[in-house]
């Protein structure tokens, strides 16, 4: 399942979220999205976890949870169009 992670503090490093998410299962990969020009965070990720059973477990239990003073956003992440 690919994870959408929102409202992420600039400093969030991938090393960071991979710690958080495999508490609750196997982590594939994940991207944190930077400007092209800058190259600093845009404040949002994705994860790619490949049971979704694990993924639901780690959308409702990081959902709202605090990371680097920031509350985190969490959900399924819709495919492109």
């Amino acid at each position: 399942m690919n994870i959408y992670i929102g409202n992420l503090n600039y400093r969030v490093r991938e090393e960071d979220l991979r710690r958080a998410l495999e508490e609750y299962g196997t982590v594939d990969s994940i991207r944190v999205i930077k400007d092209r020009d800058s190259g600093r965070s845009k404040g949002y990720a994705f994860a790619e976890m490949p049971l979704d059973d694990e993924a639901q477990n780690a959308i409702r239990g990081l959902n709202e949870a605090e990371l680097m003073g920031r509350q985190l956003v969490l959900k399924e992440a819709l495919p492109k169009r």
